[in-house]
């Protein structure tokens, strides 16, 4: 693993915290913004490792594409665990764990795909989507199972 990959790992590690964090955010809707805001700037600082030029517009694109390709209407999965917070008291407590989850694992598998793609020498120019939707959804699925972990002294893989 080259010393930029673990920079990078790291840096995704600690975003998804940070979305993690996000998703908690008990505005409808507002927790969804603030979640795609975390996770461009994850992207942003990714790209500062690689010295590869962020392109905010691009970013957005990749990062709807992406998410939209896990399963269809993914996006209004998360905006569902958003609205669902709503709902006085019952809401929150059912719709968080699930945006909590969605938000963490998004972020780890943004992360993954973009390291993956900076190491192998691309840009956000020549990024596509449709390449790496298969790779995206196992890291997913992998982000999922990081998010869900509560106790980070159990799970190695975050750092303490």
């Amino acid at each position: 693993m080259t010393e930029k990959e673990q920079t990078a790992i790291a840096t995704v590690r600690r975003y998804v915290w940070w979305s993690i964090g996000a998703g908690l955010i008990p505005f409808v809707v507002l927790d969804i913004a603030a979640v795609t805001a975390v996770q461009l700037k994850m992207l942003a600082e990714i790209s500062k490792i690689y010295g590869v030029e962020f392109r905010k517009t691009r970013g957005k694109a990749v990062v709807g594409s992406l998410v939209g390709s896990l399963i269809p209407g993914a996006f209004s999965y998360g905006v569902g665990y958003s609205v669902m917070k709503s709902v006085p008291v019952v809401g929150y407590v059912l719709g968080s764990p699930l945006m909590v989850i969605f938000s963490g694992a998004t972020a780890w598998a943004l992360g993954k795909v973009f390291i993956q793609h900076f190491e192998s020498g691309g840009t956000f120019l020549d990024f596509n989507p449709d390449e790496v939707k298969e790779y995206f959804k196992a890291q997913y699925e992998e982000g999922r199972k990081l998010a869900a972990t509560t106790e980070r002294r159990e799970n190695p893989q975050i750092p303490v």
